[in-house]
């Protein structure tokens, strides 16, 4: 699990400085609700710093209050300083209110966001105007820069189709220049749309199965079901000039994202939201990034702002559980998921996700349950499904119940027959089991030839060499595996019996004694055992053993030894 961003109180010192440095910290940490108070009150104190004013416009977009940041915009213009984030609140909050006359004024005077932003946002706003010819003219403008025509086929179809132009919006999206952002998620829902507008249902339902199959989440079923009930879906991507600078934002947001740029896909996205509230995906786009930046309240503040009865809904509530469990939330994470069984009972990935947070809570039992209600949802097993199997395996196999364990780990093995940490982890446990030894080598071998540098892998490979007896080949393996690990409790444990095992019990002792260093007392894993180790310090390993009713280990004779 990703630890949990934990931020400090944030107390203002006495003065501006107090404020200004509390500001400071809180931005470093992400903490916009912090960085946007203290910001305001630092400004409070000298209303004109621009640096203070730029911040304060950032912080305050970032949390969503878009107007707020306008009016530090506003005095941020008033100061004579050019700042591209004030002009984004700007913008919005102009087109926010239908203000075409004095957006086109800021790009032509050179005030706006950037060619790609500025061309579309021109074109959309020419349409405010009611001005389609030249609109028109402006998209293509855009498209005859480099590696933008794709955005500008995208968008100049959504102005066409939302003054009721189907024909050329589907020619467009169809074509060549319009098929790269037009077979996204959105895009193709957009054109599905606009086909039902042309009474092409058939056509439209066809390009659903085309581009997902038959597997769709609610809301492509819904859409999907709506068009076979031979309903004419209106379009609903863009219905005003207005929806088509928010889309703007949404695609900017999105190609950020693509690039892992979280600080601007926010601001994209918050911008999106602001001048459309019912854009779920900008929505869900902004909470994801939230979470990421570890910001869990506000990132569970905005999935909530999704309807019970949207058709995203579900992903909205499967978001808000991962943003609880980021913040260790569990027991809340949880919760909601177990109420979406009861209203998305019918979704196989609702019951999967649940059984994942129940086997890392190590509910097992209950996890197994989880998983097999999932899979049995499961229209049809496929590789994909891989890991639901491997899943379940590790909870039957924690809960003693290997037969089935083992069932599931070679289930998944044939989905996906080379995936690593399954090979690892069945060949680790038959290591442990004592049986199939060289089954369980042959797969560890295999699983350390497709992830060499995984060093809980190469531990397998050098631990089942000692379970063979195969020592002094144990040791470099072991060793490697150290070298990748260094301060894992178990990797170290292991190598300090490998050591004893050929004779070089001075270095086992060090070894365990590091092992003993690293041991979570708290949360000792059972093969890190504490009192094992220590004991094994005391009187040696064979002597252990002989405690533990199991035979001594022959240790080789070699300068290292005692």
């Amino acid at each position: 699990m990703a630890a949990a961003l934990t931020l400090p109180t944030l107390v203002s010192a006495n003065g501006f400085a107090g404020d200004y440095l509390a500001a400071r910290q809180a931005s470093f940490l992400g903490d916009y609700k912090s960085a946007a108070l203290f910001y305001s009150k630092a400004l409070a104190r000298d209303p004109g710093r621009p640096e203070l004013l730029e911040r304060a416009v950032l912080s305050n977009i970032s949390l969503g209050e878009v107007d707020r940041a306008s009016t530090y915009a506003d005095r941020l213009a008033q100061e004579g300083v050019a700042s591209q984030i004030a002009q984004m609140a700007t913008v919005a909050r102009d087109a926010h209110g239908e203000a075409y006359d004095a957006i086109l004024t800021a790009i032509e005077e050179k005030r706006g966001l950037g060619p790609l932003a500025d061309g579309l946002i021109k074109a959309w706003a020419q349409l405010g105007q009611g001005d389609m010819t030249n609109a028109l003219v402006t998209f293509d403008q855009v498209a005859r820069i480099q590696g933008l025509g794709p955005f500008a086929a995208y968008h100049k179809a959504f102005a066409l189709a939302s003054v009721g132009d189907f024909e050329s919006a589907n020619d467009l999206l169809g074509s060549k220049l319009g098929a790269g952002m037009g077979s996204t998620r959105r895009g193709v829902m957009a054109r599905a749309e606009i086909l039902s507008q042309l009474d092409r249902n058939g056509d439209a339902i066809d390009l659903l199965t085309k581009s997902f199959g038959s597997d769709l989440d609610p809301g492509l079923e819904d859409l999907r079901n709506r068009l076979q009930g031979n309903e004419t879906v209106p379009f609903t991507h863009v219905t005003s000039p207005r929806d088509g600078i928010a889309e703007v934002f949404y695609t900017l947001a999105g190609a950020l994202a693509a690039e892992d740029n979280q600080d601007l896909t926010l601001l994209y996205a918050r911008l999106a939201e602001y001048l459309r509230p019912d854009h779920i995906d900008a929505i869900l786009l902004s909470a994801e990034v939230l979470t990421q930046i570890g910001q869990y309240d506000l990132a569970v503040e905005t999935y909530s702002r999704v309807p019970a009865d949207h058709p995203a809904f579900h992903a909205a509530e499967l978001g808000r559980a991962e943003a609880l469990r980021s913040d260790e939330r569990m027991e809340e994470a949880i919760s909601v998921l177990e109420a979406l069984t009861e209203t998305h009972g019918n979704m196989s990935v609702v019951y999967t996700t649940l059984g994942d947070f129940l086997r890392q809570e190590e509910r097992y039992a209950e996890a197994i349950d989880a998983y097999t209600t999932g899979l049995d949802k499961v229209a049809e097993v496929t590789q994909r499904q891989w890991f639901l199997f491997y899943a379940r395996a590790i909870s039957n196999e924690r809960e003693g119940l290997w037969e089935a364990a083992e069932a599931d780990f070679r289930k998944a093995l044939e989905l996906n027959p080379d995936q690593p940490q399954v090979l690892n982890y069945l060949g680790y446990s038959l290591v442990e089991k004592q049986i199939k030894l060289d089954e369980a080598l042959s797969m560890i071998e295999r699983a350390v030839a497709a992830r060499p540098n995984a060093g809980y892998i190469v531990d397998s490979l050098g631990w089942v060499l000692y379970r063979l007896g195969r020592y002094e080949e144990a040791v470099p393996h072991m060793e490697h595996a150290a070298e990748l690990m260094p301060i894992d409790p178990i990797v170290n444990d292991h190598l300090g019996d490998v050591y004893w095992a050929v004779g070089r019990a001075r270095e086992a002792e060090f070894m365990w004694k590091r092992a003993l260093s690293f041991v979570d007392w708290e949360d000792a894993a059972e093969e890190a055992d504490p009192v094992r180790i220590k004991r094994k310090i005391e009187i040696g390993l064979d002597a252990v053993l002989a405690e533990e009713g199991a035979p001594p280990l022959q240790v080789a004779d070699d300068n290292g030894g005692d």
